[in-house]
C-alpha cells in the first residue's frame, strides 16, 4: 500500500497528468456534445465516437507516468530505495490503470448522459441490453489495458518522444495502413490490437472486416497483447541499469 500511495503522489505531483486528465475527458464529452447539439437524434453507438480522442491522451498521460521518471532521473532513487523493480513498477501500473479506468468511464458515461441531456426522449439513447452496456461501460476497460501498453513501452523506450509517437502513430496510422499490404494486408489487420479493442466496443457492427474472435474474445486478445508488452519491458527494465 505503500507503494501505491507513493507512485500516486508521484503522478499528481505534477501539472501534465492534471491536463492530460481534463483533455481526456473534455475532448471526447464536447465532440459528443457538438454532434448530439447539431443533430435530430443520435444512437447510442454514435455517443462513444469521441472515445478515441480520450484514449489518445490517456496514451499520453501513461507513458508521460513512466518516461519522466527516466528523464529526470527519479527512477533511479525509487530503485534505490525500493530494490524490488517489479513492486515498483506494478504499483506505478496500477496506480496508471485505475486512472485511466475513471477516466474512460466518466468520458463515456459523460458523453452519452451530455446526449441524453440533449435529447432527453430519444429511445436509441437507452442502455438496456449487454451489448448496449458493453459499448459504454466497455470504454473503461479499453483505457485501462492501453494505459498497461502504454507503460510498457515507456519502460522499453525510456524518451518520452519516442513512446508517444510510437503509440500515436501506430494506434491511428499503423493499423490503417496494415490492411493495405497486398494479400495478407486484410487478414492481418485483424489481429491489430487496438482494431481488436474497438471490436469489443462496437461488437463488430460498424467493422468493413469480419473479425476471428468475438467482442469479449477480442477484449482477451488486446489485454494478452499489453501484457505481454509490460512484461517484456519490465524483463529489458530488470536486465539494464536505471
Amino acid at each position: 500500500m505503500t507503494l501505491l500511495a507513493v507512485e500516486r503522489m508521484k503522478l499528481f505531483s505534477t501539472r501534465s497528468p492534471w491536463w492530460c486528465m481534463i483533455l481526456a475527458l473534455a475532448l471526447p464529452i464536447g465532440f459528443t456534445a457538438l454532434i448530439a447539439a447539431y443533430s435530430d437524434g443520435i444512437a447510442l453507438s454514435t455517443t462513444q465516437f469521441g472515445h478515441q480522442f480520450g484514449l489518445m491522451v490517456t496514451l499520453v498521460l501513461a507513458a508521460l507516468a513512466i518516461t519522466t521518471e527516466y528523464r529526470f532521473g527519479t527512477i533511479r532513487a525509487t530503485f534505490q530505495a525500493v530494490p524490488n523493480r517489479t513492486a515498483v513498477l506494478l504499483a506505478k501500473t496500477g496506480v496508471v490503470g485505475v486512472l485511466a479506468l475513471i477516466i474512460g468511464e466518466v468520458g463515456a458515461f459523460g458523453s452519452w448522459g451530455i446526449s441524453k441531456l440533449l435529447h432527453p426522449e430519444s429511445a436509441e439513447l437507452a442502455i438496456t441490453t449487454a451489448e448496449q452496456w458493453r459499448q459504454v461501460a466497455g470504454v473503461g476497460p479499453v483505457f485501462a489495458l492501453s494505459a498497461v501498453l502504454a507503460v510498457g513501452v515507456g519502460m522499453l523506450l525510456r524518451q518520452t518522444a519516442g513512446a508517444v509517437t510510437l503509440l500515436l502513430l501506430w494506434s491511428l496510422l499503423v493499423e490503417s495502413l496494415v490492411a493495405l499490404i497486398p494479400e495478407i494486408g486484410p487478414d492481418l489487420q485483424q489481429w491489430m490490437p487496438f482494431v481488436m479493442a474497438d471490436h469489443f466496443l462496437s461488437g463488430g457492427g460498424s467493422m468493413a472486416i469480419e473479425m476471428p474472435l468475438g467482442p469479449w474474445g477480442a477484449l482477451a486478445y488486446f489485454a494478452a497483447v499489453t501484457v505481454g508488452v509490460w512484461v517484456i519491458g519490465l524483463v529489458v527494465t530488470h536486465r539494464r541499469d536505471a
